[in-house]
């Protein structure tokens, strides 16, 4: 028994030591594709190309109906708490009619 054991250990340790000079070998690596443009000029260019385009604000204000000037502001946090919680009553108060009837 002691020298199945004795064998086994060996083995473990023999199969560590391989499995350790294995991962230090060099790898195979794929080659590094450098990009041919670089990716500065071409943000560059579309930079310009949206410099170029006409404004068209108030032709999508037109199509939405409010103009972005004249939207509402947001409202504060006790606001729409408020909101909130009147809306939350009357809803109750709307169950509680409906288990009255």
């Amino acid at each position: 028994m002691r020298r199945l054991l004795t064998w086994l250990a060996g083995g473990l340790g023999a199969a560590a030591l391989g499995w350790r000079l294995v991962r230090q070998l060099p790898r195979r690596r794929h080659p590094v594709e450098v990009p041919t443009a670089d990716p500065a000029d071409a943000l560059r260019a579309k930079l310009e190309q949206a410099r170029a385009t006409p404004d068209d604000r108030e032709e999508f204000d037109a199509a939405e109906g409010i103009p972005v000037d004249e939207v509402e502001q947001p409202r504060s946090l006790e606001e729409r708490r408020r909101a909130v919680h009147d809306k939350a009553q009357e809803a109750l108060g709307h169950m509680r009619q409906q288990d009255d009837d």
